[in-house]
């Protein structure tokens, strides 16, 4: 068993479960948590490190504690949760080979578990019924995240050529859902009038937050002739576009596939809702992955299935309202402006009597 364990992006909701989930263990010793940001909620039982993965520093920081189990949760799913995609793109790609280059370095170093996404099949008209592990990665891979994650893949298989004796797994998550996690998804299922690619209805698998964190704790602490290797993780059954639409109560409008990029900016310009490169082209031609390898080698079932991860984010799914964002930043913009003139009082004293 571990003994001391490094978890990456534990200031984000995953990376901060899963290394709560692991310091909660008996037989785990050790849990060190480092991000970029202080964590927003207690991570009880978790040393945390505030570092930034991209930094060399991270060879100085595995030696020190002497880590032997590394758990990667730092691959950044969204640009808006990064500053942008040019920030995202280096967070995932060079934090990945920092990351990567301590673990090379350490001799205490046994175990390496990455978690990935079933992004890197990409969606096309050309994919197959079902993906499984052995289909190649980056021909069909069109969208940002995707592409980072097949390339986090391809280093992280590097690495395990370079040191054999080092046990590396890789689960790749279909869409991760539930009533906390935001994402691109998540944006989308929030909107009032949800747009669908016309003449389309893509087969969607999700993973509940929890069963998400559960893979990864298994990836971490497992017998190791189980977690070695590349798994995909999704919970049983498929739901439909529509199907989720239905599910919501949402109204859908119907829009051409080449509106993605249309989408993608109003979306963003209205605040509305976070639109990933891909994601237009995931509802239109669907995604669904092979779970053989997860039950019968990594041992793993998920506690819920696609319906019911998919249906307890819906009971907790808040409306997003077009404009009540920006309407707000700029009621607040004028307040401010009104108040140096005198007109209105400080709208910052106001709120402070308020409280």
């Amino acid at each position: 068993m571990p003994d001391v364990v490094l978890v990456t992006g534990v200031s984000r909701l995953l990376g901060g479960l899963a290394a709560a989930a692991l310091a909660a263990r008996s037989d785990v010793g050790r849990v060190i948590g480092i991000d970029v940001v202080p964590p927003r909620r207690p991570l009880t039982g978790v040393d945390f490190v505030r570092v930034d993965l991209r930094n060399p520093v991270m060879g100085r920081l595995v030696e020190q504690y002497s880590v032997d189990t590394v758990v990667h949760m730092g691959v950044i799913a969204t640009p808006t949760a990064a500053g942008g995609r040019a920030s995202q793109k280096e967070i995932n790609i060079i934090g990945t080979m920092q990351l990567l280059a301590a673990c090379q370095k350490a001799p205490s170093v046994r175990r390496v578990a990455v978690k990935s996404a079933a992004a890197v099949y990409g969606a096309s008209p050309h994919d197959p019924a079902v993906f499984r592990e052995t289909a190649a990665l980056g021909i069909r891979t069109a969208n940002g995240f995707g592409r980072d994650s097949s390339e986090v893949e391809s280093y992280v298989a590097g690495f395990a050529r370079r040191r054999p004796d080092v046990e590396v797994s890789v689960l790749r998550f279909a869409n991760v859902i539930g009533p906390s996690i935001a994402t691109g998804l998540t944006d989308y299922f929030s909107l009032p009038v949800m747009p669908v690619p016309a003449g389309f209805d893509g087969r969607l698998q999700f993973v509940h937050e929890d069963d998400c964190v559960r893979a990864m704790v298994l990836a971490a602490t497992g017998p190791a002739e189980r977690v070695t290797g590349v798994t995909n993780v999704a919970g049983d059954g498929v739901l439909t576009v529509v199907q989720c639409a239905r599910l919501l109560r949402r109204p859908l409008v119907q829009a051409p596939l080449e509106a993605e990029g249309m989408l993608r900016r109003g979306y963003r310009w209205s605040r509305m809702a976070e639109f990933p490169d891909g994601q237009y082209r995931q509802l239109a031609y669907g995604r669904v992955v092979d779970t053989t390898r997860m039950r019968e080698q990594l041992g793993f079932t998920p506690t819920f299935t696609t319906r019911e991860a998919f249906e307890s984010f819906a009971a907790t799914a808040s409306l997003t309202v077009p404009g009540v964002d920006l309407a707000r930043t700029g009621l607040h913009r004028a307040q401010v402006v009104l108040a140096a003139m005198g007109v209105l009082p400080d709208p910052s004293a106001t709120a402070g009597a308020r409280s």
